[in-house]
């Protein structure tokens, strides 16, 4: 029977993936060695090797346990709350699971690609999953779009638009907070939507 790993094991692991992380941002996935991520770690070649066999293992590893923590954070929020509530809840649970995750986020767009077909579906699932659960849950807040797919998907992924690139504007301590943009973003989808909605409802009842 295998032992359980440790506290520490899994804390060692974290850290590993945490420097990796930023290692693969600044660099590029491609032009980073595992002796570069071994001396950005702290531990030796060996040790590394000890957790992860390869460049591979380990940007999986980052990429699933960033996917991970989104998932944990948005199946968090109450599902008791009101739709429009919900949405607002699950906006501002992503953005908050994005601090201190830019370089994370920043491999997730630019390098999950270059993982082999089978790892890269499974993180793919992930990402389609988080993608149908917020696609659920702006059909309850805006249910003049909910039965128009045309409407719902593209809306959806405008949404996704402006949480996974507000990394390249938003600063902590800038004019804007975290509460602030969760406010902005939820007004700017559900009225938006709603507007298109019922201009598409109109156009079907004039035809």
């Amino acid at each position: 029977m295998a032992r359980p790993r440790s506290a520490e094991h899994d804390s060692k692991r974290r850290a590993i993936l945490r420097r990796s992380a930023k290692l693969f941002a600044e660099k590029g996935y491609d032009r980073t060695s595992m002796a570069e991520v071994a001396a950005a770690t702290g531990v030796s070649k060996a040790l590394l090797y000890h957790y992860y066999v390869g460049k591979e293992s380990l940007l999986f590893d980052i990429l699933h346990a960033h996917l991970q923590d989104l998932m944990d954070a948005v199946r968090a929020v109450d599902g008791k709350l009101a739709p429009r509530a919900r949405l607002r809840a699950l906006i501002g649970a992503v953005l908050n699971a994005y601090r201190d995750a830019d370089e994370e986020h920043k491999i997730q767009i630019n390098e999950l690609r270059k993982l082999p077909l089978a790892r890269k579906k499974e993180l793919i699932g992930l990402e389609r999953a988080l993608v149908s659960m917020f696609a659920d849950a702006i059909a309850g807040a805006i249910p003049s779009i909910a039965g128009h797919s045309a409407l719902l998907k593209p809306v959806t992924m405008s949404l996704f638009g402006m949480l996974n690139w507000h990394y390249m504007w938003f600063r902590e301590k800038g004019p804007v907070s975290r509460e602030d943009y969760t406010d902005m973003v939820t007004t700017l989808l559900i009225e938006g939507a709603q507007a298109l909605g019922e201009t598409r409802n109109l156009k079907k009842r004039s035809a």
